[in-house]
């Protein structure tokens, strides 16, 4: 309504000189500050402005609007003080010098009588034109206020007024809300009904769309271009609505009809996963077809590589639509490792898939098959001509790295990546119940059926080489190794492969050798004959049967992971206990032949070759050596064993030394009857006793048997009755035969001697307090 800068309006006032006449050289009065701008004369007119109205007259006009200076901040008050001090303190300087000049003007002496001075106009009339101009500007200022406050007012009342009017209107707004709030209930209720009736037809429109839906996906799969479809991103969405149309009828099986739309829809999901399965295999005949022609027609390795998995790539994924919806399909039931995503048609989808699968692999194999020939065709010439481990070698690598090209191509073919499950339902099962003469992630079967006829006629050792190699190359990644996806995929092959084929053939072999080296080998009688130590090795005389089992440790110890080979391997345990066999039918022998031939004595004979074997198993780390895991139903038998009642004191003092080869410890629990006779049976064994404890047992008895016998031929040649020898012979004949059984151990001779004079101590002194009985 009016600006604001009418309020604030502050008159620009610019005061004139008027031209006068020239003054006297004397003293000159200066002119008046408040000199009015109209001239030197004053009005007499001291009333207040009587133009001065809310409309100013046209011939005058309010003044020139201007903006006034904006007033400093708080922060600034200082600066400002201080600039206004200096302008106020430089003005009263000036000031006062033009005084002091003035003053000085008027004490000049009158020395010219002729000088004119001007006549002042009385002092009253002079004050009240200075009161006049002095009062001119505020009575501006006071004019300029009332009409601001005439303003003002205009505005409180216009202001009382609007409230007023709003205050009627709130009023009767309160008045209408109060009649109308019957009515304002009733449309929330007709509103709450409609959105109600809404939601329900917006549900019955969604479950009638399932009914109608039959209609138009039956006409399109039955057209006689149907088989088009798959080629399209249009099919993934009729087996999406499908899926949701198989999933609503399940969860209403009240509605009517639904069993009948359940078996219709289901039978068209069925149709429609038969167009894509005939739409792929159709696809992948072709392709295998022109690749198969291309690969017969080359001969580089180069090129059919290429041909293989490049250019194969390549026709494959022409159809782009074709491929995406065979995807589409498989992760319906699988996700991107295999694993089974079970739901209402998984059945379904998983009987396309491993169709899928099976068609895909026969293709490859038809479009591989010169390669995967001329593979197995070059292995076998290399393994006849060069050697049967460096020919095993380079055809795991070929199969390998054939492997994992054939996983990448299947990946981009099917989007999933199959990595080992047992479950039945896994898409690992699914291939592997396909098998091909083409390598895969999951038929590892041509690697072994052609290793193992080699292999099979090939050494023993040669065996354990390629096995070990295998362990080391794949299987076991060093620390600072790089871990890619090669070496990863290399390492899944490796452990199938020697935990389903090579493992127990390997296994097999070694039961097949033991029987022909061990539990079926002859015993010539040259194999019993004592020959001495050669060039102080233990078991350079050792009985050719412990040797062979010796053997036969090192050498499954060497194929097999220590996990595998130290403890309850079925292998190790028919190995000892074979040996422990052969050797007792050794013993046996001897003792038939001793009268004839005395030497070499049959309990000296087992020492020495259970010593040898025991030391094969510690020198492997072979502890626990039994059939089946190690059970504790036999506690009760070697707690009688253990019995302290069954124990000669001073015998078992003497064997609880240390012999070198760490046995003197465990034989100390040796079980002795009291009557001296042996506390157990040597040759009645348990099927699944721990093959160490067997041997243990067998050595404590033999050491018994055999320092008891000789302390007891000791006594009797020191005694001297009729019929003994001298003592110094039996002394020389031990000396001679421990010498020849343990020559470069002096430390197994000193335990054996010591514990057999010990014992003789010791049936002599039981043989004096017998007779003080």
């Amino acid at each position: 309504m009016y600006e604001d800068s009418w309020y604030s309006l502050v008159p620009d006032h610019v005061h004139k000189k008027t031209a006068s006449a020239s003054q006297p050289s004397g003293h000159r009065r200066r002119e008046s500050l408040l000199q009015p701008p109209n001239g030197n004369k004053q009005s007499n007119d001291n009333d207040p402005l009587e133009h001065l109205f809310e409309e100013p007259e046209p011939s005058i006009g309010p003044p020139e609007p201007t903006l006034l200076p904006r007033a400093k901040s708080y922060s600034d008050f200082y600066h400002v003080v201080r600039a206004q001090l200096s302008k106020d303190a430089a003005k009263k300087k000036r000031r006062k010098n033009k005084d002091n000049k003035s003053l000085e003007a008027l004490m000049i002496a009158n020395t010219d009588e002729n000088l004119q001075i001007p006549k002042l106009p009385p002092s009253g009339s002079i004050d009240a034109e200075l009161v006049n101009a002095s009062q001119q500007e505020y009575m501006l200022y006071r004019d300029q206020l009332d009409l601001t406050e005439r303003h003002l007012d205009r505005l409180v009342a216009d202001a009382n007024g609007a409230l007023n009017l709003l205050t009627s209107l709130a009023d009767n707004f309160r008045a209408v809300e109060a009649q109308t709030s019957s009515f304002q209930a009733q449309c929330d209720d007709l509103i709450s009904e409609e959105r109600r009736l809404q939601k329900l037809a917006d549900e019955v429109g969604t479950d009638l769309h399932y009914y109608a839906y039959l209609d138009g996906v039956t006409r399109r799969l039955n057209a006689p271009g149907a088989s088009r479809l798959v080629d399209h991103e249009n099919f993934g969405e009729i087996l999406t609505n499908l899926d949701a149309c198989i999933e609503f009828m399940i969860q209403h099986p009240d509605y009517r009809d639904a069993e009948s739309y359940l078996a219709r829809y289901q039978s068209l999901l069925t149709k429609a996963l038969h167009l894509l399965e005939m739409g792929f295999s159709s696809h992948l005949e072709q392709t295998s077809s022109e690749i198969s022609k291309q690969i017969l027609a080359t001969h580089s390795e180069a090129a059919r590589h290429a041909l293989a998995y490049g250019r194969s790539e390549q026709m494959l994924l022409e159809a782009d639509g074709l491929i995406t919806n065979v995807q589409r399909v498989v992760r319906s039931c699988f996700d991107q490792f295999g694993q089974p995503i079970l739901g209402e048609n998984f059945d379904t989808y998983a009987n396309t898939v491993v169709s899928l699968f099976s068609t895909y692999l026969d293709a490859r194999d038809r479009s591989l098959r010169p390669i995967t020939q001329h593979d197995l065709d070059s292995f076998r010439k290399e393994a006849k001509e060069i050697n049967v481990e460096t020919a095993s070698r380079n055809f795991i690598k070929q199969c390998y790295e054939r492997s994992f090209n054939e996983a990448g191509l299947f990946l981009k073919v099917f989007s999933i990546e199959p990595q080992f499950n047992p479950d039945t339902q896994s898409a690992y099962a699914a291939l592997k119940t396909h098998p091909k003469a083409l390598v895969n992630t999951a038929n590892l079967a041509p690697i072994a059926t052609t290793l193992q006829p080699i292999l099979q006629g090939a050494d023993l050792q040669a065996m354990c080489n390629l096995l070990a190699w295998i362990t080391n190359e794949y299987l076991l990644l060093e620390y600072d190794e790089e871990e890619t996806q090669y070496s990863l995929h290399c390492h899944d092959l490796t452990a199938r492969l020697l935990t389903e084929y090579l493992w127990p053939f390997a296994d097999s072999s070694f039961e097949a050798e033991v029987t022909k080296c061990v539990s079926k080998a002859p015993i010539p009688p040259e194999s019993l004959k004592a020959i001495p130590v050669i060039n102080n090795v233990a078991s350079s005389n050792a009985y050719p049967i412990a040797k062979r089992a010796l053997e036969l440790l090192a050498m499954y110890d060497q194929a097999m992971p220590k996990e595998r080979s130290q403890k309850s391997s079925p292998v190790v345990f028919r190995i000892v206990t074979e040996t422990i066999s052969a050797l007792q039918r050794a013993e046996a022998r001897l003792k038939t032949n001793k009268a004839a031939n005395p030497d070499p004595d049959p309990d000296l004979f087992m020492i020495k070759n259970l010593l040898i074997l025991k030391n094969g198993l510690m020198s492997l780390e072979i502890g626990d050596v039994r059939a089946q895991p190690a059970t504790m139903q036999y506690f009760g038998q070697i707690w009688e064993t253990l019995s302290p009642q069954n124990w000669m004191g001073l015998f078992r003092g003497i064997l609880g030394g240390t012999l070198s080869l760490g046995l003197w410890s465990s034989m100390s629990n040796a079980g002795v009857a009291t009557n001296g006779k042996l506390g157990g049976n040597r040759t009645q064994v348990q099927a699944d006793q721990d093959a160490n404890e067997r041997l243990d047992e067998l050595l404590r008895q033999s050491i018994y048997a055999f320092t008891q016998r000789w302390g007891t031929l000791i006594n009797g040649a020191r005694t001297g009755k009729r019929g003994q020898q001298p003592a110094v012979t039996p002394e020389k004949e031990l000396d001679n035969k421990l010498s020849v059984a343990f020559g470069g151990q002096p430390e197994v001779i000193a335990k054996l001697k010591e514990a057999i004079y010990i014992n003789a101590q010791a049936q002599k002194e039981a043989k004096a307090e017998r007779g003080s009985r």
